[in-house]
């Protein structure tokens, strides 16, 4: 049976630089499993988006500025990747926080590619399993997370994948997870 997410809005939190089809895919899934995704971002206009980290792709106009998001609106937080994206997010301590507010209330998130580095920085790694680009499999070693070289994978309603070859998988889980809910055993 399909999961439903019901109208439930789930949060997706990048920027500029952000690897388009990161975006976009899991984006369908949850339109099409009836969810209202929601573009946050600290700009307050619109995003560029890149194929790979070097070609521009389309602009995505911003439904909510990040100073104005609320993390208990929303079901669940999907933070796609792409090198300048991701690195941007990080250094923004709104963005940091605001990821970390969907740990602390056990409320699924999702990561994808270069996204994790936002969750090194929020302090929700350690003692996780979980996967992401290549590249940064020191820095979430070095942040006390067990990495490995899987498609997907999920750790107490954290799901995460490698890169756009996983996008089948990392947008189900989206769906998946978010049906789901929070997560009780889930701890930041």
């Amino acid at each position: 049976m399909a999961q439903t997410l019901d109208g439930k809005k789930i949060a997706f939190l990048l920027t500029d630089g952000v690897e388009q089809v990161e975006l976009t895919h899991p984006w369908q899934a949850v339109k099409d499993a009836g969810g209202t995704p929601v573009l946050i971002s600290p700009k307050d206009d619109s995003v560029q988006g890149m194929n790979g980290d070097t070609e521009e792709g389309d602009t995505f106009p911003v439904d909510v500025k990040l100073a104005d998001a609320k993390p208990e609106d929303y079901a669940s937080l999907v933070i796609p990747g792409g090198v300048v994206n991701a690195d941007t997010l990080r250094t923004e301590q709104a963005a940091v926080a605001f990821a970390k507010a969907f740990f602390d209330a056990k409320k699924p998130v999702a990561s994808i590619c270069h996204g994790p580095w936002l969750l090194i920085e929020a302090g929700v790694v350690e003692g996780r399993k979980l996967t992401s680009y290549p590249s940064l499999q020191t820095d979430l070693k070095n942040a006390g997370a067990t990495w490995v070289d899987e498609t997907v994978v999920v750790d107490q309603g954290l799901t995460t994948s490698r890169n756009p070859d996983d996008l089948e998988a990392f947008s189900a889980k989206v769906v998946e997870e978010a049906a789901e809910g929070q997560h009780e055993g889930q701890h930041a």
